[in-house]
């Protein structure tokens, strides 16, 4: 008997964890077109109720319940309030795909610290600054004594101008900012260390996506460019989008995935970076006629109900900078994923490309995805067991990310 109340008291443990998880995934601020369903899984018993009191059915089309921007309550068995979550309907998006390989040069919010190390003092000693900070990698360090840091060359301006005396320090961890203090050692040459490795920029090349001209926004990549030390998303003060020259193409093989090499040294600045997030990158797009942008080319943005499985193109930008369309097949769409970029998983069918590249390598990221005249996702990843295969993102989530 004690056993089964053990076994009792487990699964309800469960579903309160799985309760719990549901609710904590549903976001407290959902984006959708006119006429799109709100496609997103709920548990038995929760609901969304409108502020008249009315059920709001997930599988339903929200258009016919909600005629403008509503905050919703989120309520177990209609009667326990949960959470609000505010829901914008906005007009259907019309984009100009793109698919040309470009540069992205991002700058950071403050400085990240992507490693620490020992110094050795003038009296020859090894030692550790920064030991009792509590700084650490990922962190990032956004101002010295109150001074606003916006650079690496000011973080070692502020610590030489310490003369060896403590420093207070601000830093950003998970979102929150903290407070620490360090004393810098003075090594040779009459300068002085923190023991602390930083970086205030990144840069690389990838696939800008797509143009929509009623707003004047990119979205490229997909994904967002994370830093190769810490494995964190970068956060980001600003940035900017530059041509690219297509250099080399190393071809993908199973467990190896191959690239696209480019060069972005004194190329032309095109656009203005302000988000780097995990559905992709988005700015303005200022110099149009540098990738021969053409509006009368724009197309509708599909609802995720719209695609199907089967044949459609991609269009990426490979050999002397040309770009071109290439045959793909849709294998499966995950019609409630709103949580990350693996929306729908593709095939690369097009002998030509496999020949290229032998299916998606670094680079092609961004890679827009047309099927009947409409776009409906972007190239985010490839599988690294068989280069053919990789994951599309519902061009749907990038959209309400770059309005977001």
């Amino acid at each position: 008997m004690k056993r089964f109340f053990l076994i009792l008291i487990q699964i309800f443990l469960i579903i309160i964890f799985a309760y719990i998880s549901n609710i904590n995934n549903i976001p407290n601020s959902i984006i959708l077109f006119d006429n799109e369903q709100l496609n997103m899984k709920t548990l038995a018993g929760l609901d969304f109720v409108s502020q008249n009191g009315k059920t709001v059915l997930t599988n339903k089309n929200l258009n016919e319940e909600l005629k403008n921007n509503e905050e919703l309550s989120l309520k177990l068995f209609n009667i326990f309030p949960l959470k609000n979550v505010d829901v914008n309907i906005i007009p259907n998006a019309n984009v100009v795909p793109l698919g040309d390989v470009v540069g992205l040069k991002l700058y950071t919010e403050g400085v990240l610290v992507v490693g620490v190390t020992e110094v050795e003092n003038m009296d020859n000693k090894k030692v550790k600054p920064y030991e009792n900070s509590n700084i650490d990698e990922g962190d990032m360090i956004i101002a010295v004594n109150n001074k606003a840091i916006t650079s690496t060359a000011e973080l070692i301006q502020e610590v030489n101008k310490s003369d060896g005396k403590s420093i207070d320090l601000k830093y950003v961890r998970n979102g929150e900012i903290l407070t620490s203090s360090i004393t810098p050692e003075k090594v040779e040459d009459n300068q002085y260390k923190l023991g602390i490795w930083v970086r205030d920029s990144a840069a690389g090349i990838g696939t800008i996506s797509f143009y929509e001209p009623s707003t004047g926004m990119f979205a490229a990549l997909g994904h967002g460019i994370m830093d190769v030390d810490t494995g964190e998303l970068i956060t980001i003060s600003n940035g900017n989008i530059v041509t690219s020259n297509i250099i080399s193409i190393q071809k993908g093989e199973k467990g190896k995935p191959g690239e696209l090499r480019g060069s972005i040294v004194n190329q032309p600045v095109i656009g203005e970076i302000s988000k780097n997030t995990k559905l992709g990158i988005f700015g303005k797009l200022n110099n149009l006629s540098a990738i021969n942008v053409d509006t009368s080319d724009a197309i509708p943005v599909a609802s995720r109900d719209e695609i199907e499985l089967g044949k459609a193109k991609i269009i990426c930008m490979l050999e002397n900078n040309d770009k071109e369309e290439y045959d793909i097949e849709i294998q499966k769409v995950f019609l409630n994923n709103n949580e990350d970029n693996k929306s729908m998983t593709i095939k690369i069918t097009d002998p030509r490309l496999l020949d290229k590249t032998g299916g998606i390598i670094q680079g092609m990221s961004g890679s827009p995805i047309i099927q009947n005249g409409k776009l409906i996702g972007v190239v985010t990843h490839v599988f690294v067991s068989d280069p053919t295969i990789g994951y599309g993102v519902f061009s749907d989530l990038m959209i309400k990310q770059m309005r977001e």
